[in-house]
This record gives C-alpha cells, sequence and structure tokens, in this order.
C-alpha cells in the first residue's frame, strides 16, 4: 500500500521496526518536503516488498558501482521523474536513506546519496569508504550525509 509522507504530520508508519524509527521518519519527511516545495511533487512510498524493482535498482548501482551491499533490511522505497531526473530512494531499518539521482539525458548529473538518520552508527559497510558531513533539519534533527557520483550506465 502506497503512502503520501505528510511533513506537517511526521508519521513513523511503514517504519516502526527501525530502532531510529521516529529519526528516520523526520528523515523522510524531510525529503518530502524538499520535493513538494521545490517541484510540487507529493513524495509517496511503499512497502520494499512491493517495491522490488526499485530497491534491486538501487542496490544493483550500489554494487557494480562501488561494490556495497547494504546489510540492513529495506522497509520503503520510491522511484519518480521530475523534470528530466529520475529519484530513487530506499529507507532501511537501520535508519539509513539511500537515494539515486540519474539524469536521463547524458549531460546530466548522476549521483548516489546516503543520509543516516539522528541516533544511527555509519553502516560498516560505508564507514571505511565516506566521509560524512552533518546538516541541521526541523524534521530530522542532525542528518550526516555522503555521495558518490555514478561512472556507468544504468
Amino acid at each position: 500500500m502506497s503512502y503520501v509522507v505528510d511533513f506537517a504530520n511526521v508519521s513513523t508508519i511503514g517504519l516502526e521496526s527501525s530502532p531510529v524509527a521516529p529519526a528516520l521518519a523526520g528523515l523522510r519527511a524531510n525529503e518530502a518536503r524538499y520535493f513538494k516545495n521545490k517541484y510540487g511533487h507529493d513524495f509517496t512510498v511503499e512497502p520494499a516488498g512491493e517495491a522490488k524493482e526499485t530497491v534491486e535498482w538501487v542496490q544493483r548501482i550500489l554494487r557494480q558501482e562501488r561494490d556495497i551491499v547494504i546489510s540492513s533490511r529495506p522497509l520503503e522505497a520510491t522511484v519518480f521523474q521530475v523534470e528530466n531526473t529520475k529519484w530513487a530512494y530506499v529507507f532501511y531499518e537501520s535508519g539509513l536513506s539511500i537515494n539515486v539521482l540519474y539524469a536521463l539525458d547524458d549531460a546530466g548529473k548522476r549521483a548516489v546519496g546516503f543520509k543516516l538518520s539522528d541516533g544511527m552508527e555509519i553502516p560498516a559497510e560505508l564507514a571505511a569508504r565516506f566521509k560524512f558531513v552533518r546538516q541541521k533539519s526541523k524534521l530530522a534533527g542532525t542528518i550526516r550525509g555522503s555521495y558518490f557520483v555514478i561512472k556507468g550506465e544504468h
């Protein structure tokens, strides 16, 4: 069942099994607010089991680009297109959020972003490979994030 993320009334719906569910819900709401304010897009997620194609696409990019396999269980995912960019998000039980920004034209930006919910440790599979910077969010507290540029075609 799809869920339109409400950033005015942050809810842990779909994220309850996460040990940092309130922070992860705030992180998800922060993304929803960004897309609504910048593009007028309603950020809609679905359970990872119903979004297998999206989860597999993100996992394939991580594996092929950087030989990364995320050990945490995916809880929710979404994929959508805004302007000429395909976006995919996967929210993990650990509190990790991974997004793929993938320009549909060859000259555009393509990257994978990692965001860590407030209160979670950096996952072992990412700790030695990336430096995480901090940013403040009214909805998500302190977000730590990092990214890498996608080199291949996906």
